[in-house]
């Protein structure tokens, strides 16, 4: 199955590379056609991670609350989901989705000896080996794909850590630095090819993706927190009803 996958991916880049002349376009043009597939899906994962952003509180004070009993805490939990609805992969399925693309380009370009217009002469040639055999002068776009590859891993985070509030910000914005630096050093002997596709897809989200996910996390997070409110109101609500008294028999 791996295999087929492998193949199929090498034909639909040869085929892509054959209308536009380039490999490297190619690989753009394919990095448009999956996000572009993939954009409801985007939508609902969007909407699955602001609701985790209203719902956290709560999660934290189940937490705090069950902290001597983690059998007790991990039932409130599971109970918590469910009435909820929540799904803890929901936010991350569109990221899985893309995932065999991105090591299937590994194989393909250890295949093929394209190119990236006059920018990267050689898309399976990674900006270790491009230094070594050209010195800095040569291998220098290399390097900046390399950091660009970190960068795009590390503003999305950055971004979204913005969302939340106190130490859970503070503790998300350095997650994202950190998963940037490591992106980097995996990237430094990652082929370029690769790195083209990373980073086109990554500024596909920051881009284009904006102009959706931002309207659309804010009417969700608005919708949730509208919906708890209630909740509360009618938990209160029963939680304040009597039970009529008995009467006296006469």
């Amino acid at each position: 199955m791996w295999e087929w996958f492998i193949s199929f991916l090498r034909d639909v880049l040869a085929f892509l590379a054959g209308v536009f002349g380039d490999w490297g376009l190619a690989i753009i043009a394919i990095t448009v056609i999956i996000r572009g597939a993939l954009t409801p899906l985007t939508v609902s994962s969007t909407k699955s991670s602001a609701r985790m952003q209203v719902l956290q509180p709560k999660m934290q004070e189940i937490q705090e609350r069950y902290a001597d009993d983690p059998v007790r805490q991990q039932e409130e939990l599971r109970k918590f989901y469910s009435e909820n609805n929540f799904n803890m992969l929901g936010g991350c399925l569109p990221i899985f989705l893309q995932m065999p693309v991105f090591f299937a380009l590994f194989a393909v370009l250890r295949e093929t000896s394209g190119s990236f217009l006059n920018i990267l002469p050689s898309l399976s040639t990674s900006a270790a080996t491009m230094l070594a055999e050209k010195g800095i002068q040569g291998a220098w776009v290399y390097i900046l794909f390399d950091v660009l590859f970190g960068v795009l891993t590390a503003v999305p985070m950055i971004i979204n850590a913005s969302m939340n509030a106190g130490a859970q910000q503070n503790q998300n914005r350095v997650m994202g630095l950190v998963m940037g630096a490591m992106m980097m050093w995996f990237g430094w002997s990652v082929p370029s090819g690769v790195l083209l596709y990373y980073n086109a897809s990554s500024l596909w989200g920051l881009v284009v993706q904006q102009f959706v996910t931002r309207g659309v996390i804010e009417k969700t997070k608005a919708e949730e927190e509208a919906r708890l409110a209630n909740q509360a109101v009618k938990i209160d609500v029963v939680r304040k009803e009597k039970k009529p008294r008995p009467r006296k028999k006469g």
